[in-house]
């Protein structure tokens, strides 16, 4: 369930009023909460978080002066407060979710690779590698797993029902419809500069 605007300021107040928000500061609180925020983001990007949390305890650390261990307990603490669970919870969930999903939602999972070729095709054009990238997040907000778990089960599903890949057929819709548009678009970018070059500045 999605937090509301209201229901995420509460508990925001009450984290900082926990044993570890209460000994920050204010920026070092909006900074931790702020980071929890990017590695929940990671999680269910990729299903992993060790190395964001390293990264990101590292560069707090070096600014505060202080060990980077410490800072990592912090950002634990600061992310339990705001997501209700700790980041293996979080992390297990959509692992586990995954792997009942992988045999039970193929239908779904070439659905979504399907909608690949669409993205690229109709309305405003995209390249491939944003096109999958949207039908992933979809996917896995529909089914609380990873993207990159969704992202396997997409390419998986397809290449089973059209024998080729969907990284192949993905490049193939972008250069036919998605590139045209691009340079298209490029040219008449340089054009309309070269006029306003020509023409001088406006007074």
């Amino acid at each position: 369930m999605e937090q509301t605007l209201q229901d995420e300021t509460q508990i925001r107040a009450e984290a900082r009023q926990s044993y570890t928000g209460s000994r920050l500061t204010n920026a070092q609180f909006d900074e931790a909460w702020n980071i929890a925020g990017i590695i929940d983001r990671e999680i269910h990007r990729s299903g992993s978080f060790i190395e964001k949390l390293t990264d990101y305890a590292r560069t707090f650390a070096g600014r505060e002066k202080v060990d980077a261990s410490r800072e990592e307990v912090i950002l634990r603490d600061i992310y339990t407060a705001r997501f209700g669970q700790t980041m293996n919870k979080t992390r297990e969930a959509l692992m586990g979710r995954e792997t009942v999903t992988r045999d039970a939602a193929l239908e779904q999972a070439l659905h979504h690779a399907r909608t690949v070729g669409t993205m690229i095709k109709d309305g405003p054009t995209m390249p491939f590698y944003q096109a999958y990238d949207r039908a992933a997040l979809t996917m896995a907000r529909q089914h609380g797993i990873t993207e990159t778990g969704a992202k396997s089960l997409m390419k998986d599903a397809f290449e089973t029902a059209e024998g080729k890949t969907l990284y192949a057929f993905g490049k193939d819709e972008e250069s036919k419809h998605h590139l045209p548009v691009r340079d298209a678009a490029r040219t008449a970018k340089k054009a309309e500069r070269n006029q306003q070059s020509r023409s001088g500045p406006q007074m």
